[in-house]
């Protein structure tokens, strides 16, 4: 694919509003030129996350995460640089220009962009359908029905297809699309006859789109007793993957990443309960269990996944996948036990119902502890084959845990309710245990593009959305030596004030700095102008460093005098470190010239602090 033209990348940084990008997933307060909040990527209590509306840069002082507005928007919704700049032109009316590309890749990205159109007219056309139509009456009714007011309905783009055949197929013919197009995006399918028709026809539309809220496909629910299945979607095609997709991430994930923690339930109309209620991390798995793709999708996002699912038997093996992917990315998987028959949106029809079920949220058990309870729930513990039979059921889910104290105390539990040895229990469980390397079995997961806890903005290389991801906080920096602090300080001063600021970036040489200084220092060189616009995203940690010093230089004081200061200072470490190594292969009379430098350097610095004072 072309690359985006620089234009279009500086075109979209300068409508982009850097505050609303972060607000979304934190709450800022200015701080004079400056804006700060707690840090969207670790848990802590005082703000240390510092914004920079003008620049549209941001900097952890706790964690050390540091970017631009495409590398925040990379990190918290998981994409690559280049997808994180498109989404950021939809959102501002930016229309993107590429470079030259070749002529057949241009061919595929204009013939995807037409289905994605298609899509995107299909929804907006159910969606017309269902609040103007006659016919749509009923299932107005029943949506009415269900608490779902029309606002609601009309945020989530709930529409209605018409019950004759070929609505859809004549709609989208003379809008110019062709039959094989609408084939491809699941909106026509062929009868045995070789004749074209409408997949969806009398049903209840729910758009499911991409984190960044476009079309993928849909789920059409029935609107009459006789019609059957209940629920009919999209079929798999190049833009839908049910088992990949989560129902209303695109407006529950500012939620999600605030709480640190998502509310997955199955339905569509659970999630638009949800949401009405004020319940805005909620969303949908489109079935009966949570899938392992899903659960790697937040782990992107979130610590902490609470199910309000049906846990039929139907739903335990798949449970038993996602709590081992959940190991793997050291993500918190909860059930919330739900009253028997009930589900989330018929419980936010009652008066108390938003307030029942963040109730049960909090008291939700530990997927494994629920399971496990479930399961002994059901034995006749006076029946040694059911006993054993238990044995088998439960050992998977105890060596998915990973060891660890839940596990051991999980191990008691069933040896205490079976009477039995709790090392014959472990061995059990030993035995059950995946081999390592995989996920739930404590295995790497090293694998590029997690969302949300890198330490560096992502480079346009990175993994895209849904890439699989590491939910571990992010590990405070190291300490900053005193030289690093110094040489910090010294960029910094530079880059607020350029024409001094040239004259020390010309007198610091190696050996003055640091490896990370050094970097900084030629980048600087190379771009005595506007900085933030040439963040080198190759290098993720030279681009975080140059963010720190971008904003350091916007709020700490800078004048010819503290320069002269730090640089003397740095020049006298430089002169320590030449007399240590001239001192180790034993040349003596270099070692007395270089200390009577240093003699002289420290007067300077003496003076140097005296003007300063």
């Amino acid at each position: 694919m072309a690359r985006i033209s620089s234009d279009s990348i500086n075109a979209v940084r300068d409508a982009a509003d850097m505050a609303a990008e972060v607000g979304r997933y934190t709450d800022l307060k200015r701080n004079g030129a400056q804006m700060m909040g707690l840090c969207p990527f670790h848990d802590e209590r005082s703000p240390s996350f510092s914004v920079d509306p003008q620049d549209k840069l941001y900097h952890c002082f706790g964690c050390g995460v540091a970017g631009d507005v495409f590398g925040f928007v990379m990190e918290k919704e998981g994409l690559g640089f280049s997808e994180a700049v498109e989404a950021l032109a939809d959102r501002y009316g930016v229309e993107l220009q590429r470079e030259q590309e070749d002529p057949r890749a241009e061919a595929r990205r204009q013939a995807r962009q037409r289905l994605q159109q298609l899509l995107e007219r299909a929804a907006a056309y159910y969606s017309n359908y269902l609040w103007e139509s006659k016919e749509a009456a009923k299932a107005r009714e029943y949506l009415a029905g269900r608490g779902l007011a029309e606002q609601t309905l009309r945020d989530f783009g709930v529409g209605f297809a018409p019950s004759a055949w070929d609505k859809i197929l004549v709609a989208g013919q003379r809008a110019g699309f062709t039959v094989p197009e609408m084939h491809n995006v699941g909106l026509v399918q062929r009868s045995r006859q070789g004749q074209e028709y409408d997949r969806f026809r009398a049903r209840i539309m729910f758009p499911i789109r991409d984190a960044r809220g476009r079309v993928l496909g849909f789920g059409g629910r029935a609107t009459r007793e006789d019609q059957k299945p209940k629920y009919v979607n999209t079929a798999e095609t190049d833009f839908f993957h049910k088992s990949e997709i989560l129902y209303g991430l695109d407006r529950a994930r500012a939620a999600m990443a605030k709480e640190n923690r998502a509310l997955v339930v199955e339905g569509y109309t659970d999630v638009l309960a949800l949401h009405q209620a004020g319940l805005e991390g909620a969303v949908g798995v489109m079935g009966t269990a949570i899938t392992p793709d899903q659960v790697k999708t937040l782990s992107g996002v979130v610590d902490e996944v609470i199910l309000a699912l049906d846990a039929d038997e139907a739903g335990q093996e798949a449970m038993l996948r996602a709590q081992r992917v959940a190991g793997g990315r050291r993500m918190r998987l909860r059930v919330a036990s739900m009253p028997k028959g009930v589900d989330p949106a018929e419980l936010m029809t009652e008066a108390d119902g938003a307030e029942r079920f963040r109730g049960y949220a909090k008291e939700a058990a530990e997927l494994t502890d629920f399971q496990v309870t479930r399961v002994l729930d059901r034995t006749d513990v006076s029946s040694p084959v059911e006993r054993d039979q238990t044995l088998v059921e439960v050992a998977p889910i105890l060596a998915g845990m990973g060891e660890g104290a839940s596990q051991s105390e999980l191990v008691r539990k069933v040896a205490d309710r079976l009477d039995l040895e709790p090392a014959l229990v472990m061995g059990r469980v030993v035995a059950a245990t995946p081999a390592t390397g995989g996920p739930g079995a404590g295995g790497r997961d090293d694998e590029p593009g997690a969302p949300g806890r890198s330490r560096r903005p992502p480079g346009p290389g990175d993994a895209g959305p849904g890439g699989p991801g590491q939910s571990a906080p992010p590990p405070r920096p190291a300490e900053l030596t005193p030289r690093e602090r110094r040489e910090r300080a010294l960029l910094a001063m530079c880059i607020a004030q350029p024409e001094p600021g040239a004259e020390y970036l010309e007198r610091l040489g190696e050996r003055h700095l640091s490896r990370s200084g050094q970097a900084a220092a030629e980048f600087i060189r190379a771009h005595p102008k506007d900085l933030a616009e040439h963040l080198p995203r190759e290098d993720g940690a030279l681009a975080a460093l140059i963010t720190e010093l971008v904003m350091m230089a916007r709020e700490e004081p800078a004048s010819e005098e503290a320069m002269e200061l730090n640089f003397l200072l740095l020049d006298q470490r430089r002169l320590e470190d030449e007399i240590a190594a001239a001192g180790e292969r034993g040349d003596y009379e270099r070692r007395a010239r270089l200390s009577r430098e240093r003699a002289a350097l420290v007067e300077r610095i003496a003076h140097a602090q005296r003007v300063g004072s």
